[in-house]
């Protein structure tokens, strides 16, 4: 441990009149760490998976967000074309660096500009990834990593999101368990960003005001891949250890 670490953490002791722990109480700790119990988990995050994708397209567009079902991912090029152009938007778009997103059939779409990397300024519109969609509550987990720069999640106005049915579950306690067995014990990506709905405020004047710290359009593209499909976020566990900004 760092000596920085170490004054932080007992400063943190100190304010808490702790001491340091016995090794009974490390021995519990660990224990707890490498085999982590999931809360309550509220009915609505007990449906049917079936149910959890129409109540993961409720919650989003009770968030402000919008959602297009899809019935395979080839159809994603010609639905984000549709979407930009419904929203009087630049046919342009700043794509995440994944081989599933960049191996979509963009061709078919001849006056879409697709670039891919880390968001810069001008950029408008992205499109990523999800690492999980949680329907109690319609949020996106997104883990970073140099396929998934967070970048991409903030600073476009407008965020497209390509999330698998596969990719949908109940509660956050399902989340996080797929995320620890994706990554490995231990281990875990540099960030994770859970995004519920477009960005907003209600600071100025109690009245609500989207894209105050990131996108002010969220749009979901949600995938039928079918019930044996394995949710891909293309990342290995040493790629998400590390992050693209």
């Amino acid at each position: 441990m760092s000596e920085a670490r170490k004054h932080i953490l007992g400063a943190v002791r100190r304010s808490l009149k702790r001491e340091q722990p016995t090794a009974e109480e490390r021995r519990h700790l660990e224990a707890r760490l490498a085999d982590p119990q999931a809360g309550l988990i509220p009915a609505r995050g007990r449906r049917p998976h079936g149910e959890q994708l129409d109540l993961m397209e409720e919650m989003l567009v009770e968030l402000s967000a919008t959602v297009a079902r899809l019935p395979g991912e080839e159809a994603v090029p010609q639905a984000v074309s549709d979407y930009l152009k419904g929203e009087n938007l630049p046919p342009k778009l700043r794509l995440a660096p994944r081989d599933d997103l960049r191996g979509l059939p963009w061709d078919s779409q001849p006056l879409l500009e697709v670039a891919e990397g880390i968001a810069e300024e001008p950029d408008s519109t992205s499109l990523t990834g999800a690492f999980a969609g949680i329907a109690e509550t319609g949020t996106l987990m997104m883990a970073s990593g140099p396929e998934a720069p967070i970048t991409l999640n903030f600073l476009p106005e407008n965020h497209i999101v390509v999330l698998r049915a596969s990719q949908v579950v109940g509660a956050y306690e399902e989340a996080w368990t797929q995320l620890r067995r994706r990554f490995g014990a231990g281990v875990l990506p540099r960030a994770v960003n859970m995004i519920t709905g477009p960005s907003r405020t209600g600071d100025i004047e109690q009245t609500i005001q989207l894209g105050a710290h990131g996108p002010r359009r969220l749009h979901v593209l949600l995938i039928e891949d079918g019930p044996g499909a394995a949710a891909d976020e293309t990342q290995t566990p040493a790629a998400g250890n590390g992050q693209a900004d």
